[in-house]
């Protein structure tokens, strides 16, 4: 459900990549959902992020892996097989589309 949601998400240019970007939506509260990677090498973003989403109310959900984020989120190029590659990390992103098209 969480990766249908983020691919209507980028379709429909609702989807916050990247941690300056997230922090923004985070901030002014025009978030509906946040997805957070674990795999993170500075654990402060961890901690931002979380502080954030319990102060604001908003629902978090965390990933082991920041280059499946990445790939959710469309931070790839898909080959003609379908399959993801190069794929780049991504330490955070946010749903903030409130109107599903």
């Amino acid at each position: 459900a969480v990766v249908s949601t983020q691919s209507t998400g980028v379709v429909v240019d609702g989807i916050t990549k990247g941690l300056r970007e997230s922090v923004k939506k985070l901030d002014k509260r025009e978030a509906l959902m946040c997805v957070l990677a674990e795999s993170t090498d500075e654990k402060n973003i961890i901690k931002l992020v979380e502080a954030l989403c319990k102060e604001h109310g908003i629902n978090l959900i965390k990933i082991d892996d920041a280059k499946k984020l990445g790939e959710w989120v469309g931070l790839c190029k898909i080959d003609k097989e379908g399959q993801a590659r190069k794929e780049v990390r991504c330490s955070s992103a946010v749903d903030h589309n409130n109107k599903q098209k």
